[in-house]
């Protein structure tokens, strides 16, 4: 067995901080820069809570291109490994970020930037019900997708066809786990920041200054 090989891995999906090209929902009410701003606090938040449960390794996948100095400079800060987010839908980036890290591990947690609600424990909780043989693990959010999703096997038709962006992602998503006859784990739902008014929930529960 692979040295690196491991229990459970956290895997990270962020796009460089690139302004007018990151929360773009966001432009209507705040500019570019602002929000180029609050996307790195969140991815921040997002490394700081992954690190923090202590689930397993982090990894930070990155899209335009990991080389971005921003990401250099994340993977200085929390020690993490970097990897490169292919091209194509998210579908198509979470199923082969998934791909690739379960060849390395026996499980793995897939997560965004944009949660500040999800917390360690979360994450812990996730990774308890994989390594219990749960085959999958899903935290749904407010607004009908998930923000997180842990894995113990690699299967494609999960990614595949899903109305990304909608409301129906996550009953796209568990209609997939049926079908495939799996049992899964639905954590509490948590929300995440899209819209404008998010920002201002963001602020008032303090989850960053």
């Amino acid at each position: 067995m692979k040295s690196n090989f491991a229990d459970c891995r956290i895997i990270v999906l962020s796009r460089a901080p690139i302004a007018g090209e990151v929360k773009t929902r966001l432009l209507s009410s705040m500019d570019p820069q602002t929000v180029t701003i609050l996307h790195e606090q969140l991815v921040l938040h997002s490394l700081n809570t992954a690190v923090d449960s202590k689930a397993g390794p982090v990894e930070l996948w990155c899209s335009p291109s990991k080389e971005h100095p921003f990401f250099l400079r994340c993977a200085e800060m929390f020690r993490l490994e970097l990897h490169q987010q292919v091209e194509g839908d998210l579908g198509r980036r979470m199923a082969l970020a998934f791909d690739e890290t379960l060849k390395r591990s026996r499980a793995a947690l897939l997560m965004g930037t944009d949660c500040p609600s999800l917390s360690r424990d979360d994450l812990s909780e996730a990774k308890q019900n994989l390594m219990e043989g749960v085959p999958a693990v899903v935290s749904p959010a407010e607004d009908g997708g998930y923000v997180l999703i842990g894995l113990r096997r690699y299967e494609p038709s999960l990614f595949e066809g899903i109305s990304w962006g909608t409301g129906s992602v996550l009953e796209e998503t568990k209609e997939r786990l049926g079908r495939l006859r799996w049992k899964w784990k639905e954590l509490p739902v948590r929300w995440d920041v899209d819209r404008p008014e998010d920002v201002g929930r963001l602020r008032r529960e303090g989850l960053i200054e």
